[in-house]
């Protein structure tokens, strides 16, 4: 049914949270202002890192502050973004199944695009066969800019395409784009969030995902 699965990354295909919450606490403790939890930034996250930065430090900091507090978190992030990241339980299988069915699948992420690429890369090696991350030049998600043109790139039509992510963002996302959208339940928001944003399923566990394909390994 789906020659085409796009997948966000971050609290989709990784689980980056621990990493983004060690970079921002940083910033925030260098500063002496109030740090977060985990959980926190888990409602932070889905916007780009600009838009984080802006969330975990203090209301009323001039334009300079938050460029000096996103330049912080950067250099932190980049040093450390493998410390506690990895992928989530069940999604390299989950690839492999999808891989042998035959789809074709590329990932679209709100992160840097200079960025996501590597990152894809080195976590699921020779999987995806595109990358787009976010562009100065064009709006994030959720506006389907950046998804048509990844679709364009790897040939998908919306009627044979899932997009599949952890959050509104997302299932905005693919539904600005005329996709069918899977939520998943194991990322960094709940059952509620992705319903209200209009996910056509929202599915617990990564082998489950598998059957929305409508292939089989015949």
């Amino acid at each position: 049914m789906y020659t085409h699965v796009i997948f966000d990354l971050d609290g989709t295909l990784l689980n980056t949270i621990d990493d983004l919450a060690d970079a921002g606490n940083h910033v925030c403790a260098a500063h002496g202002w109030p740090v977060h939890t985990v959980d926190e930034f888990k409602r932070m996250v889905g916007n780009g890192i600009p838009k984080l930065v802006e969330r975990f430090t203090p209301n009323g900091l001039s334009e300079a502050e938050l460029a000096g507090a996103l330049a912080e978190f950067s250099a932190y992030y980049n040093a450390h973004k493998e410390d506690k990241t990895a992928p989530y339980r069940g999604v390299p299988q989950l690839l492999a199944t999808l891989k042998g069915q035959g789809a074709r699948m590329a990932v679209l992420s709100n992160k840097a695009h200079a960025l996501a690429g590597p990152v894809v890369e080195h976590y699921f090696p020779g999987v995806f066969e595109y990358v787009q991350g976010a562009l100065p030049d064009a709006p994030l998600k959720p506006d389907p800019t950046l998804l048509r043109r990844l679709m364009d790139q790897i040939g998908a039509k919306p009627e044979s395409t899932l997009f599949v992510g952890d959050s509104d963002v997302d299932v905005l996302t693919g539904k600005n784009g005329g996709l069918t959208v899977a939520g998943v339940l194991w990322g960094f928001r709940d059952r509620a969030e992705l319903e209200g944003a209009g996910a056509d399923y929202v599915i617990a566990r990564p082998e489950e995902l598998a059957g929305l394909t409508g292939k089989s390994d015949e």
